[in-house]
């Protein structure tokens, strides 16, 4: 296997002991990552229980095999978390799960791994896809989209305020070379972004929305909730880890529908709860990381828990 880097698994605690309350039961890591997840949630089962693990990244997959080879509990599925209803059906699994965990964003792997191209601080081939064998490049769609689409993408999904400039400077620069490496695109964004704010890097942003949509992240995500409410089983956890703002939106407002089910019911009406179609409560307030979690670990500050439990 190449070269391992290291992941320190946000809320691990927190997060098991929000999802795992049937022993026996069977969950899905939507995001395995390495597997910090995985590993204590096997932990806590008994010889029965059951995880699926799912993971775009190729890396991830041959980790989970050679981690997990001797473990029965413990399977592994290469695709995305959007992919969930058909992996559990594969499984004979829908509607019967316990519990389903998705800890969003880049792995500390693949961002710490400069050949993949996540990163603006190491130099590195400019890929930024998660799943490295199929789907486009962020250099194949930098080569070929035009300045309003790079600009839309940036200012959508990186909420960065500058993305027309950086977007004509990229266009600019590619009409004299070719732009292919993580250096150059943080280079040029960082020159184009005229007000840099204190601690952050320039390129922080840019980076951030090209990667989001070049693995459709919040499209799957979307898809993936969805999915989930409909292969848990009444009393089964959906237990999520956000790391910016986009993300957490999605989450709390696909909750919160939930847990309020149909408001356009007509006014003046008696209704009871079972017309109102809750299918879900939440299960204690948003969670973060402690103070000293995030002293161990920066990629931390930023993260939010959400947990709620299927109730119809």
């Amino acid at each position: 296997m190449s070269q391992e880097f290291k992941h320190i698994t946000v809320l691990l605690n927190e997060a098991v002991a929000a999802l795992v309350q049937d022993k026996s039961g069977f969950y899905v890591d939507g995001t395995f990552g390495r597997g910090g997840h995985t590993a204590l949630v096997l932990e806590q089962l008994a010889e029965d229980g059951q995880i699926l693990g799912i993971d775009k990244d190729p890396e991830a997959i041959k980790f989970a095999q050679q981690r997990f080879e001797d473990e029965p509990r413990f399977s592994i599925a290469h695709g995305s978390f959007a992919q969930l209803q058909q992996f559990v059906t594969e499984r004979d699994m829908q509607g019967k799960l316990d519990g389903v965990l998705l800890d969003l964003g880049v792995s500390s792997p693949q961002l710490d791994d400069a050949s993949r191209g996540f990163s603006f601080l190491n130099d590195g081939p400019l890929d930024m896809r998660m799943d490295t064998t199929q789907g486009e490049s962020a250099a194949d769609w930098i080569a070929r989209a035009d300045e309003t689409e790079i600009a839309d993408v940036i200012y959508t999904y990186g909420e960065e305020r500058f993305s027309r400039r950086m977007a004509r400077a990229i266009v600019a620069h590619r009409a004299e070379n070719p732009i292919t490496t993580t250096a150059q695109l943080a280079k040029i964004i960082a020159e184009a972004n005229p007000a840099w704010e204190k601690g952050k890097n320039p390129a922080t942003r840019a980076f951030q929305g090209i990667r989001i949509f070049i693995n459709r992240e919040l499209e799957d995500l979307e898809n993936c909730l969805d999915q989930a409410l409909d292969m848990l089983k009444v009393g089964g956890r959906l237990v999520v880890i956000s790391f910016h703002s986009l993300e957490d939106r999605i989450v709390k407002r696909f909750i919160r529908q939930h847990v309020k089910g149909d408001e356009h019911l007509p006014q003046g009406i008696p209704f009871t709860n079972d017309m109102l179609k809750i299918r879900m409560k939440n299960i204690g307030k948003a969670v973060k990381a402690s103070g000293s979690e995030t002293e161990q670990n920066v990629r931390a500050r930023s993260a939010v828990m959400r947990v709620a439990e299927k109730v119809a």
